[in-house]
């Protein structure tokens, strides 16, 4: 677990991505052959990270960005302010549904950077991915 100073600022965005990416190269991904990499930054600033983890039967397949929450988690960790995605693709992938109901329970204003290997990054947010979203508030 690393420290991230203040997500936000060009630098701490670039080297989230850089973890990220990091994270990618140790993707199991023998079945679509594209490796995703992410790292989540809780409230205090500690950087979880994860990367994709796939299985003969499909639907086991557990996304990076699942993986860090999970990991996260289980270190006693809740509470999110932002994630970096970076994948082996040329272009960006955005985190499919699955993951974006999963970082919505911990955080709905998350900060989201997502990279390909190449090209341009895209900046947004959970609540732009995941508008009128559906959370815990609404079970109580």
């Amino acid at each position: 677990m690393a420290q991230s100073p203040r997500p936000g600022a060009e630098d701490d965005i670039q080297d989230l991505l850089r973890v990220a990416h990091a994270a990618a190269v140790l993707a199991h991904s023998p079945y679509s052959k594209i490796q995703v990499g992410a790292a989540l930054v809780s409230t205090s600033g500690e950087i979880f990270t994860g990367c994709n983890v796939e299985n003969a039967s499909f639907g086991l397949t557990i996304c990076a960005e699942r993986a860090a929450v999970a990991k996260a988690v289980s270190a006693g960790v809740t509470s999110f302010r932002a994630i970096a995605i970076a994948s082996s693709q040329p272009h960006p992938l955005m985190p499919c549904g699955a993951c974006r109901q999963v970082l919505r329970e911990f955080a709905s204003d998350l900060v989201i950077h997502v990279q390909g290997k190449q090209g341009p990054r895209v900046d947004t947010t959970l609540a732009e991915l995941l508008p009128r979203s559906f959370g815990p508030s609404d079970l109580g």
